[in-house]
């Protein structure tokens, strides 16, 4: 395990890094993270699938964090998803990937030039949808008064506070329309067994889910690797 920069075209001055496991076979794999509180959730689940992946099935693996989220250092309300996707392309090309597997809402994310793998992909929509009832839920127990209708305006014209994310206007408008893609393969959360780890209050693992979602990843790019 290493971290290892590369450069994010969101912001040239310094690099980003990202977490790296070498698996020593002729693989390479760009994992593009679920988006928000479920990238937190499913943080150690990720990191074990990259480690088993490279000790049992010699695939390396590259976490980079989407601009804007962790570690990244540019504003997170200057993003949409086409920075996004423009930045995690720039990985790919930068660690020569072969492979891309997305967690969740990091579909929507993916670069397109490459086989990928949906591990129980969401659309944008659902995921502001989420997002924007929480908004509610607190409005309601601080006694403010707040309508999705309202939010939803808000979030398109000006952007949008949402559990501590600060939404841009482009991101909001993005997320609203935004489906993973369609030539890619998706990996449902019923292939894994066992409730997503996305759905729990904090942050959590399950080693029988990683080592079933590591086993399904090194099948998929077996599969699907060129000759």
């Amino acid at each position: 395990m290493d971290y290892i920069p590369w450069p994010d075209p969101t912001f040239p001055r310094e690099p980003a890094y990202a977490l790296t496991f070498e698996g020593g076979g002729p693989y390479r794999l760009l994992i593009v993270p679920a988006l928000f509180d479920e990238g937190n959730r499913l943080r150690r689940l990720t990191v074990e699938v990259q480690r088993r992946l490279a000790g049992r099935h010699t695939i390396a693996s590259v976490l980079p964090d989407l601009p804007g989220c962790n570690e990244s250092l540019v504003r997170l309300e200057a993003q949409d998803l086409a920075s996004w996707r423009g930045a995690m392309e720039a990985c790919a090309a930068h660690i020569g990937a072969t492979h891309v597997l997305t967690l969740r809402g990091g579909a929507l994310a993916a670069p397109r030039a490459l086989p990928a793998l949906h591990y129980a992909p969401v659309k944008g929509a659902a995921i502001l949808r989420q997002m924007l009832r929480a908004r509610l839920v607190s409005a309601q127990e601080a006694g403010r008064t707040e309508t999705r209708a309202a939010l939803e305006e808000l979030g398109h014209t000006q952007g949008l506070d949402l559990n501590g994310y600060r939404i841009g206007a482009r991101l909001f408008s993005d997320l609203k329309q935004a489906e993973p893609r369609g030539d890619a393969q998706d990996l449902p959360q019923s292939q894994i067994g066992g409730a997503g780890l996305w759905l729990r209050a904090e942050p959590g693992e399950s080693p029988e889910q990683a080592d079933t979602l590591a086993r399904a990843v090194a099948e998929w790019v077996e599969r699907t690797a060129l000759p």
